[in-house]
């Protein structure tokens, strides 16, 4: 069942065209991972699927719900971790606070943090709070989750710990959507890889087909890594 459709979505920003003609399909279960080149309009794309541009062209077809992690983690510093994580839960979903409570505890186990609920963002690792940032958006219980480049604030030490999270939600066939400059993360953890250059999908397939291709600038991009 596709969770997510865009068809022939474009976007420009002051008469320059970042998205030019973009469609695809997200299927329930998949792993879709976007790379290419700073600049080929990535987080653009990822931002028109969830709402935070609206694109000049083209319609976007939802089947469920969706849960976005930034790059830069976007948590509230006046809030505790689990103040964080329930917060939105209890006032936007209006779901009850003792379920609420307990599922975000659960949530908090499975990232690692759960001697961490009292703490505040500023005395945690960049790693820590980009696991209460995937454990805010799991709290609403998303039908498909969107990832940001989700390791381009971290040093490679915590960039291990976000792709040992995210692998364990792929096995546990959470529908996402990764924005990504780790190749061999989206080599193995992808089920479906599009490569965007210059607001374009370049090159497309399972990830064992792309990153086997011949196309010139996909190889170019490749060898840089």
């Amino acid at each position: 069942m596709s969770l997510l459709e865009m068809r022939h979505i474009k976007k420009s920003f002051d008469g320059l065209s970042v998205l030019k003609d973009i469609s695809l399909t997200v299927e329930e279960g998949e792993v879709l991972g976007i790379i290419g080149p700073s600049g080929s309009g990535k987080s653009t794309l990822l931002r028109c699927a969830t709402g935070l541009e609206t694109q000049d062209e083209g319609e976007i077809l939802y089947n469920g719900t969706f849960g976005l992690v930034f790059q830069n983690f976007n948590l509230f510093p006046h809030y505790t971790v689990l103040k964080n994580i329930t917060d939105a839960p209890l006032r936007v979903q209006k779901r009850k606070k003792s379920e609420v409570m307990e599922e975000a505890r659960v949530l908090l186990k499975k990232m690692g943090l759960e001697d961490k609920e009292k703490a505040y963002p500023y005395q945690l690792s960049g790693g820590q709070q980009q696991r209460v940032s995937i454990a805010r958006a799991l709290a609403m219980k998303p039908d498909i989750l969107f990832f940001d480049e989700p390791t381009s604030a971290l040093d490679p030490e915590l960039t291990g710990e976000i792709l040992k999270v995210i692998r364990q939600l792929a096995e546990e066939k959470m529908t996402m959507v990764i924005v990504t400059h780790e190749m061999n993360f989206a080599k193995n953890v992808a089920d479906h890889v599009i490569f965007m250059d210059g607001g374009l999908i370049a090159v497309e397939g399972t990830s064992e087909e792309v990153f086997s291709s011949h196309h010139e600038r996909l190889n170019e991009f490749l060898g840089k890594f």
